[in-house]
């Protein structure tokens, strides 16, 4: 099978052996995948000589069942997320717990950001917001957007933050959260938007130095309010300004509880729901069925579609830092 890897800061398709699926895994060929533009362009950066696979988005029809499988069927059609199950590749071998059934009516296409749509779950579930509460999202990329329109879906107040214009124009187009471009302008709608006390959370979805937009984010929040790191930051900020209002700054790990647990993952032993309510899984799939209910929408995002033989020019729209490219996928066969 052919599968894109990254070496020495190139990408390239190669061909790899086809999986097989292992107890409790299926076998998906890939319909789509989509890229991650924060973590696969800083694993590109970073890459050495020797090839690695890239990716943990994607969906495809499932073709083969592992031993034990009783909860996935022949010929359905499956989101999937997770690294090393899940990567840019024309099959997968991936396990149950890291898959959401994707019914009729739901486009592959919006299916294929299940990974990213997980991770923005979590973050919401990570920032404990409640009926009515409001929430800053800053950085309004593929993954940012899909943070502010689950909170309006959630029935919270939502605004958007970005410094590209079209970027926050977009967020204002699908309706429901309200989106600026400056600061200024964010400043002075926040009293209204947060009934004067400040935004309960802040969600930052950007990525770069965190210093700057870690402070501004203490200082737009609410006392006791939550700063929530979604994006690749670095975590310096000012203690006084956390001190004052006993702000909480927490960090969103990947797509939920599940997440780098051999057991959870390679061995498919899902947790109890009593005594975890939302995994990776379950939140992967309250992503699907928020598309399925059209409470939100990725199409707009999506803004180039690529076969797998031209992926290393997707890579490069992003390389090359293209304001226009915000959701990409990879389509295969």
């Amino acid at each position: 099978m052919r599968a894109i890897v990254t070496q020495s800061g190139n990408i390239k398709v190669i061909e790899l052996e086809q999986p097989d699926p292992a107890p409790g895994h299926v076998l998906v060929r890939t319909e789509y995948s989509a890229i991650s533009p924060g973590t696969e362009m800083g694993f590109v950066g970073r890459a050495s000589d020797e090839a690695a696979a890239i990716g943990y988005s994607a969906v495809g029809i499932v073709e083969a069942l592992g031993e034990g499988v009783a909860d996935r069927r022949v010929g359905e059609r499956v989101a999937c997320y997770g690294v090393p199950y899940v990567r840019h590749a024309e099959w997968l071998a991936v396990p149950t717990n890291l898959t959401a059934v994707v019914p009729d009516g739901v486009a592959p296409e919006e299916a294929a950001f299940g990974g990213l749509g997980a991770i923005a779950v979590h973050a919401l579930r990570v920032a404990d917001l409640r009926f009515g509460e409001s929430a800053v999202v800053v950085g309004l990329g593929i993954l940012g957007n899909l943070v502010a329109q689950i909170a309006h879906a959630a029935a919270c107040r939502a605004v958007g933050y970005d410094l590209n214009a079209e970027r926050a124009a977009g967020l204002r187009q699908l309706g429901g959260a309200s989106a600026y471009a400056e600061a200024a302008a964010l400043e002075a709608a926040l009293p209204e938007a947060t009934g004067g006390a400040g935004a309960d959370a802040v969600l930052l979805c950007a990525s770069g130095p965190g210093e700057p937009l870690i402070n501004k984010a203490l200082e737009w929040v609410r006392d006791r309010g939550k700063v929530v790191i979604v994006g690749d930051l670095t975590m310096n900020f000012s203690r006084g300004l956390m001190f004052a209002k006993e702000a909480q700054v927490l960090i969103s790990r990947a797509g939920g509880p599940g997440r780098y647990d051999p057991s959870y993952e390679r061995d498919n032993r899902d947790y109890p729901l009593g005594h975890v309510r939302w995994t990776e899984g379950r939140n992967l799939a309250a992503y699907i069925r928020l598309l399925a209910e059209g409470r939100i929408s990725v199409r707009p995002l999506i803004t180039d579609v690529y076969p797998l033989e031209q992926a290393a020019e997707a890579y490069a729209n992003y390389a090359n830092k293209s304001a226009r490219t915000i959701g990409t996928l990879i389509r295969y066969g």
